[in-house]
C-alpha cells in the first residue's frame, strides 16, 4: 500500500489532502472555479495531490468535508447553509449514501444513541432535568425523543408552559449545529446525574409489554413468574390487562364480554374512559341494551374516581377468567394490520 493510501486511511490528514477531497467531491465544474481562484503554486500543489489519490475511504470523506464546513463558518461569520441545501448539494457531488453519512456527523445525528440512553428514566425526571432550559432546547430535547415518552414528559412540566413547548416542537424543521452543540451539552449532564443516582424505571409496566408481546407460550411463562413472586404477577396482570385494550377488540369478543358484565358496572365503569372504548363497548352493545345503559348512566351521576378504578379492575378480572377459559383470545397490544 503506497504512502498516499496509508495517509488516506489514518486520521492525520494534512490540509492539502482535504482540500483535495473537498475539490474532488464537487464535480469538475464547482471545482474548476474554485482552482480558477488559487495561485500558480497552490493551482499545482493541489492537483499533485488530487491526481495521486485513489481509493479514499468515506470515513476521510467526511472528516474532510466536517472540517471545511467548520473553517467557513469561523471564516465567514455566516451562519451556514441550511441541512436541505447541503443535502440536495452533496447528493449531486457525492450521491446519497456518502452524503447521508457526511451529513449525520455534521449535524448531530450521533446524538440519537446518548439519547436512548435516557429511554429508561422516568417522564417525570426528565422534565425535572429540562424544566429550567428555554423553551426551544426543552423543545429540541423532546424532538429526540419517542413520542410517547415525549408526551409524557411534557405532560411532567408546568402547566402553564406545556402548550408553547408543544409549539415549539411542530415549528421545528431544522436544527443548527451550535443549538445540536448545546443539546449535546444537557443531554451529557443528564447522563451524569442519571449515573450518579438512583432513577425509578417503570418496571412493571415494561415487563406487562414484553409479556403482551411474548411469542410462543405466553402462558407458561406467566406461571412461572406466578411461582417465583405471586404477587409481583398479580401486579404484571393487572397491567396487562389494563381496561384500555378494549378499545381494540373485535366484536365477537366484545360481545361476550358485554353479556358477562352487569350493565351496572359498564354504567360505573365508562364515566370518563378513553373514546375509543367507550364508543367500541356502545356501538357493540344490542340497541335495546344501548339505550338502557344510557338511562342507568345518567341515574348513578358523579362517582369517585376509585371506585371507578375498581370497577374496571373487577371488568377486566372476568376478561382475564374469559381468556382463561379459552372463550375469548384478547388483543392484549395495538399490532399493524394488512388488508
Amino acid at each position: 500500500m503506497s504512502e498516499q493510501s496509508n495517509q488516506l486511511e489514518g486520521a492525520g490528514l494534512s490540509p492539502v489532502e482535504q482540500a483535495a477531497i473537498v475539490l474532488l467531491s464537487m464535480g469538475e465544474e464547482p471545482a474548476a472555479a474554485v482552482l480558477r481562484c488559487l495561485s500558480r503554486e497552490e493551482l499545482l500543489e493541489v492537483t499533485q495531490v488530487m491526481s495521486r489519490m485513489s481509493g479514499i475511504k468515506v470515513e476521510s470523506v467526511k472528516t474532510s468535508i466536517q472540517h471545511f464546513f467548520e473553517d467557513y463558518r469561523e471564516q465567514s461569520g455566516v451562519h451556514g447553509a441550511s441541512r436541505s441545501y447541503l443535502q440536495r448539494s452533496l447528493d449531486l457531488a457525492l450521491g446519497r449514501e456518502i452524503a447521508s453519512s457526511v451529513l449525520n456527523s455534521i449535524y448531530g445525528d450521533a446524538i440519537r444513541p446518548k439519547m436512548a440512553r435516557l429511554q429508561w428514566a422516568t417522564p417525570k425526571w426528565l422534565a425535572d432535568q429540562i424544566a429550567n432550559e428555554h423553551v426551544r432546547m426543552q423543545a429540541v430535547f423532546l424532538a429526540f425523543l419517542p413520542s410517547a415518552m415525549a408526551g409524557g414528559v411534557i405532560d411532567a412540566l408546568p402547566a402553564e408552559g406545556r402548550d408553547l413547548v408543544l409549539l415549539n416542537v411542530a415549528r421545528l424543521k431544522e436544527i443548527d449545529r451550535e443549538l445540536l452543540a448545546e443539546l449535546d451539552l444537557l443531554v451529557d449532564r443528564c447522563l451524569d446525574t442519571l449515573s450518579t443516582q438512583s432513577t425509578s424505571v417503570e418496571g412493571i409496566r415494561q415487563a406487562a409489554e414484553i409479556l403482551n408481546r411474548l411469542p410462543g407460550n405466553r402462558q407458561q411463562m406467566v406461571e412461572l413468574l406466578r411461582a417465583h413472586d405471586p404477587e409481583v404477577m398479580q401486579e404484571l396482570e393487572i397491567s396487562m390487562y389494563d381496561f384500555g385494550v378494549l378499545g381494540r377488540q373485535s366484536e365477537p369478543n366484545l360481545l361476550k364480554i358485554i353479556e358477562a358484565v352487569p350493565l351496572e358496572q359498564w354504567a360505573i365503569a365508562l364515566k370518563g374512559a378513553e373514546q375509543a372504548v367507550r364508543d367500541a363497548i356502545l356501538q357493540t352493545m344490542p340497541k335495546r341494551q344501548a339505550q338502557a345503559f344510557e338511562d342507568t348512566m345518567r341515574r348513578s351521576g358523579p362517582v369517585p374516581l376509585s371506585r371507578v378504578e375498581q370497577t374496571r379492575q373487577e371488568i377486566m378480572a372476568q376478561v382475564k377468567q374469559l381468556v382463561d377459559d379459552g372463550e375469548i383470545e384478547i388483543q392484549l397490544f395495538a399490532e399493524a394490520t394488512v388488508e
